[in-house]
């Protein structure tokens, strides 16, 4: 395998989902491995350096009960699914009870089968870890009490959606601090330190199955969060951080293992410094869903070292499909946002399709919904180039824009540039409804004394420019609504 890239790109695969929609395309059980090469070969056309496996480990009986009750839940099923029955519901991915590949899906030869297949064709594979909470009827609920945040009969009686008897102990459920605790998953206490040996060594087990690791809500567990979640029940807090704890001793065995962290509330940065390899980019997410243009491009002013560490999305398991929420050309415009900016890039199965049903994760199998040819023409044509090195390994740089007294639209205007060797790119973006005109300052000297062609690997266009131009005046665009360029630059 080739080293990762800096800036990889990830293609998210709800794996029970996938393989019970091979089932039916194939009119036979298909497992881990059994996946025909044809859908192998599909995958890695896509040009993906990665993909994440959600929710191959063993879910849990116990939580499918609890689901069962939850009247909130079964609503979320019927709307996604207008024909769902009970028999549906296979368990949360994230009520996890072993680190076991479940043997619906094909069991840990099942999960190695498709790993070889991924390698042959130069992919890595990511898989999930919760470090929160684990499932009510894992094996450390009855061997190993003390790696959970305990309660006692009151706490049971007074909080009965909060709290869980088992083998004659009260553990909490698990939480975070903003909202009720979650009834089909025990806390984890982060400041135990026989529970951090035993996550060192469950993740390096994991660590010798895949390639990188995606932490589900990892800021819970750093030791400020922590203690404020939960204050004394937590017990003394440890002189070391628990990601600073976890990471570098798998680090110490698998140099080349990611930690991906689902982050939230600012602490992104914080967690990189803890050794998380990426962070998800939530706000970044948000911006593009609700700001206007200017708010991106402050937000991508940021350090370049940071912004190379966080994961930009427009869509995963979590937030509602980009095509239901996004018109289908703002959704393009993100799109080539997010896949021309530094850091990696995370893309949902289903969204090349145009999906827009969101999924509840607790669900086997997902509705039959129309195919977007239009959609599916552009990200196959986006996805195609940006698979060259320069956008996995190059320099990338925000350009200055400029406008008028009299035309502020060029604020409207996002734009940037790649450089590798002699590749080189210039993506102009006018993210908003209205026209917008704007000079792009191209901050590359060498481009002046000399004509350059300018063509538009997305639109087909071309255009002869001089380099004094680019560099001095600055490049002039125009662009309709959610309109974007993506530029390679050619010397005549």
């Amino acid at each position: 395998m080739k080293p990762w890239p800096k800036h990889p790109l990830i293609y998210e695969i709800n794996a029970w989902v996938w393989l019970h929609e091979l089932s039916l395309k194939y009119s036979r059980p298909v497992t881990l491995s059994t996946v025909p090469v044809e859908e192998w070969n599909n995958l890695s056309s896509f040009g993906a350096d990665a993909v994440w496996f959600m929710g191959v480990w063993e879910r849990s009986p116990a939580g499918i009960g609890v689901a069962m009750q939850n009247l909130g839940l079964l609503e979320d099923f019927r709307r996604a699914l207008p024909d769902f029955s009970p028999e549906d519901i296979v368990g949360s991915p994230y009520c996890v009870r072993r680190y076991v590949v479940d043997d619906h899906l094909g069991g840990a030869k099942g999960l190695a089968a498709a790993r070889s297949m991924l390698r042959e064709r130069g992919l890595r594979l990511i898989l999930d870890f919760v470090p929160n909470h684990v499932a009510p009827d894992h094996p450390w609920v009855l061997e190993k009490p003390g790696y959970f945040i305990r309660g006692g009969a009151d706490d049971l009686r007074r909080e009965p959606a909060s709290f869980f008897e088992a083998g004659g102990n009260v553990f909490a459920c698990g939480r975070d601090p903003y909202f009720p605790a979650w009834p089909d998953v025990l806390q984890l206490n982060a400041f135990d330190r026989g529970l951090r040996q035993a996550v060192v060594d469950t993740v390096s087990d994991i660590a010798g199955q895949c390639d990188g690791i995606r932490c589900d809500m990892a800021m819970l567990m750093m030791n400020n969060i922590f203690e404020r979640t939960w204050g004394e029940r937590a017990g003394q807090l440890p002189d070391n951080d628990y990601w600073t704890t976890v990471i570098p001793a798998i680090k110490g065995r698998h140099p080349e293992f990611r930690f991906i962290a689902e982050a939230y509330w600012d602490l992104e940065w914080e967690l990189q410094q803890q050794g998380f390899d990426f962070c998800y980019d939530k706000k970044l997410y948000d911006r593009l869903g609700h700001d206007p243009a200017e708010s991106t491009r402050l937000h991508l002013c940021a350090d370049i070292a940071y912004q190379e560490r966080m994961v930009r999305f427009i869509e995963n398991h979590d937030e509602p499909r980009a095509a239901s929420v996004f018109s289908p050309q703002k959704e393009r415009a993100a799109a080539v946002t997010i896949a021309t900016i530094p850091g990696a890039k995370l893309f949902h199965e289903g969204q090349f399709e145009g999906r827009k049903v969101r999924l509840p994760v607790f669900l086997g199998r997902c509705p039959a919904e129309p195919v977007d040819p239009d959609l599916a023409a552009f990200y196959s044509k986006l996805l195609k180039e940006i698979n060259h090195e320069v956008f996995r390994n190059g320099q990338w740089r925000l350009c200055d824009r400029t406008g008028w007294p009299d035309n502020q639209s060029y604020l409207n205007i996002l734009c940037w540039c790649w450089v590798r060797d002699e590749e080189r790119y210039l993506i102009v973006i006018n993210f908003s409804e209205g026209t917008a005109q704007a000079h792009i300052r191209v901050p590359w000297d060498e481009l002046t004394g000399k004509t350059w062609r300018l063509n538009d690997v997305l639109s087909g266009q071309t255009f002869d420019r001089s380099g004094d131009e680019m560099v001095d005046a600055g490049l002039y665009v125009d662009l309709g609504p959610w309109k974007y360029h993506c530029l390679r630059l050619n010397l005549l």
